[in-house]
């Protein structure tokens, strides 16, 4: 594992710590195998982090993720301005479909979800905003991640990958230079979607994606 990865070692580290809390609260010795760190280090380090209240402990005394950590990302969340700008696209495409839909992001080697309305149907997909998935599976981590299925000219298209049971479309969201900068999805159970979701929802996900494109640019 590298030391650095931004040349601030430290920080790096404490990075680190986060991201190995992220599933769930670890012991100091959970911590200590997670990240790799030495004991004393990792100890310096969420301690550092619990006083920032980026950190805590839960009743078992595990460390978990802080409080401050929702606080700070939905202001980051609020500061990406195409998820309020694409909520009445999804919105329309929420009722086109009667699924779930979602709006990600890169962000590094992940995607990150910035907006979703949830399906009416009591068994339905369910994506919080601010759910950082990987691109290595799922329609739209492929769409973000630059891959494709051959599909269709302009979608992508899962089934059973990121969750058994559910099945995905999504479509690139572009800039005016051409470059995708955000993926639009619909999700739900395969019962529902099928096996090929694509051709059940591609036309709708291209009409959310041209709205969304063309509302993003009005705004600019």
């Amino acid at each position: 594992m590298k030391d650095s990865t931004s040349g601030v070692g430290t920080l790096d580290k404490a990075i680190r710590v986060l991201e190995a809390l992220t599933p769930e609260p670890l012991s100091l010795a959970g911590l200590v195998e997670a990240t790799r760190l030495s004991r004393p280090t990792a100890h310096r380090l969420a301690r550092a982090l619990e006083a920032h209240r980026l950190v805590r402990r839960d009743p078992e005394g595990r460390f978990a993720l802080g409080l401050r950590l929702s606080t700070l990302g939905q202001s980051a969340l609020e500061a990406v301005p195409i998820a309020a700008i694409a909520l009445p696209a999804l919105e329309q495409l929420r009722d086109a479909t009667g699924e779930s839909v979602q709006l990600y992001v890169r962000d590094g080697e992940r995607r990150l979800c910035v907006a979703a309305l949830e399906s009416p149907h009591g068994l339905r997909t369910i994506v919080d905003v601010g759910a950082a998935l990987p691109l290595d599976v799922g329609s739209a981590g492929r769409v973000l991640g630059g891959g494709g299925d051959g599909a269709g000219p302009s979608w992508t298209e899962s089934v059973g990958e990121r969750q058994a049971g559910v099945a995905s479309a999504s479509a690139p969201v572009r800039d005016a230079d051409d470059s995708v900068i955000a993926a639009v999805s619909v999700s739900g159970p395969i019962e529902r979607t099928s096996h090929q979701p694509g051709r059940r929802y591609g036309r709708a996900l291209l009409r959310a994606a041209r709205r969304i494109e063309r509302d993003t640019r009005f705004e600019h």
